[in-house]
């Protein structure tokens, strides 16, 4: 074992600790790289409050590793089974479970909104606008139940009424609020991402199933696939596990705390709307689950939760040929991947090519010096790690 006594406190830990790997391989006790090594940099110079990280194939998980703090000012070591605000990770697991009902029968992608929903019918659609005045015609064409999935329905990123926080209307009174707005453009002729989109299609799924939306993700894919930690609302117990947020300090050169501005406090009110296009906490090990059903084409341990077609649906780019954006329902789409990420730069991402999928969970409102770098230096690490399989 290499002698460690001439550097620093600093290049003593990363000695040690490369030098335990060395004893480790030497003996024979160690077969895989850690996907963390990649990472830890960016926490010792404090670019990165904390991260936990998953990498896993179509049959199990390669490795959950962690690295950082899941509290900077008090030295608490992020915990795999720290909960993370997951936020518009929450809008694939809204676009998987409406493709549940899909595959039911009960809707059609093609259907106009207003067949579910009769608060829809007679929209408006906004053609000319300024500060003192707005030109209203109808739309050429309804929204359907794909626009809603693919961001191209004309609503709005939010109503009026949902201020100040996202969170805080019964989700069929957040949904009513949007029918009562004009769209902002005609259906279908470009992207712009829309909460209230995604908002309607979960409000969808409650009015065909007569149940809750919380109580049908419960029931299809939270109990059966044994993610027992993602919630709209963490309990008790659960909260005490809720990662703290960051940003970067003025000089952006450190960290500052901060609060979810989109949520209400407490997270464990119920009184909170669930928000199917951002609200849901989560696991690295429930989003992990969630992705390798996907990653098997929608079965997952000898149970299907949805159909092979309705997974290639959620993977294939849904906004057409004359729109750049790459959207598919409810997930972002690419050359043989889909995922999603989160307003405090959460990301997912199942790779068919490689039999990959890959959970990142951090915490943040963006980062100070380059630790918006942390992310891809993990994909690297877990693409590694897969080769080496």
């Amino acid at each position: 074992m290499m002698s460690c006594q001439r550097f620093s406190r600093l290049q003593t830990r990363f000695c040690v600790a490369v030098s335990v790997l060395m004893l480790v391989g030497q003996t024979g006790f160690a077969q895989q790289p850690k996907v963390n090594a990649n990472v830890l940099p960016f926490v010792e110079k404090g670019a990165l409050a904390g991260a936990v990280m998953l990498v896993a194939d179509r049959e199990k998980t390669l490795a959950v590793e962690t690295a950082g703090y899941s509290d900077v000012a008090a030295k608490k070591p992020i915990d795999a089974n720290d909960l993370f605000w997951i936020a518009s990770m929450s809008k694939p697991v809204t676009g998987t479970a409406l493709m549940v009902v899909v595959d039911e029968g009960k809707v059609q992608l093609d259907d106009p909104v207003e067949k579910y929903l009769p608060e829809f019918r007679g929209m408006w659609v906004v053609t000319q606008k300024d500060d003192n005045h707005q030109v209203l015609r109808r739309p050429l064409r309804l929204i359907t139940v794909r626009d809603l999935l693919r961001h191209t329905s004309g609503l709005p990123f939010r109503s009026a009424m949902e201020t100040p926080t996202l969170d805080g209307l019964p989700l069929s009174v957040a949904v009513r609020s949007y029918a009562m707005t004009p769209l902002n453009y005609e259906p279908g002729t470009k992207y712009d991402y829309s909460n209230a989109g995604i908002n309607t299609a979960a409000r969808i799924i409650e009015v065909v199933t007569n149940q809750s939306f919380e109580d049908f993700l419960q029931t299809r894919f939270f109990d059966p696939l044994g993610m027992k930690d993602t919630t709209f609302w963490p309990n008790d117990e659960q909260v005490t596990r809720v990662v703290k947020a960051y940003s970067p300090t003025e000089d952006k050169m450190g960290l500052k705390e901060i609060k979810i501005s989109q949520l209400t406090y407490p997270l464990n009110d119920r009184r909170r709307g669930p928000m199917p296009a951002g609200g849901l906490f989560s696991t690295a090990a429930d989003m992990g689950v969630f992705c390798q059903m996907i990653l098997n084409n929608g079965e997952f341990k000898g149970k299907r939760y949805l159909s092979e077609k309705a997974v290639k649906e959620l993977g294939t780019k849904q906004t057409g040929e004359g729109i750049k954006d790459s959207y598919g329902l409810g997930w972002s789409v690419g050359d043989g991947s889909l995922g999603h990420g989160g307003a405090l730069s959460t990301n997912m991402n199942v790779d068919y090519k490689r039999g990959l999928a890959t959970v990142w969970l951090v915490q943040h409102g963006g980062f100070p010096q380059d630790g918006g770098n942390a992310h891809g230096a993990f994909v690297q690490a877990a693409n590694q790690l897969a080769a080496s399989k």
